[in-house]
């Protein structure tokens, strides 16, 4: 695992099944049960994920 996933991990606080780096974007698959959490109450925790990490994340479910 690489230190993105590691930091996405953390911040989302949900299980990751995959991640695809797309330009400056990545995509984010999570369980479609913990999307919800993943995204957090109205983007917060996307918002805060794309801050740190310089990015535009999108979470999809799987």
């Amino acid at each position: 695992m690489d230190e993105t996933f590691e930091k996405l991990r953390r911040m989302l606080n949900v299980e990751i099944l995959d991640v695809e780096y797309d330009g400056d974007k990545i995509v984010v698959y999570v369980p479609a049960d913990q999307v919800r959490i993943a995204v957090g109450t109205g983007g917060a925790a996307v918002k805060a994920a794309e801050l740190v990490l310089g990015k535009k994340i999108e979470v999809k479910a799987r």
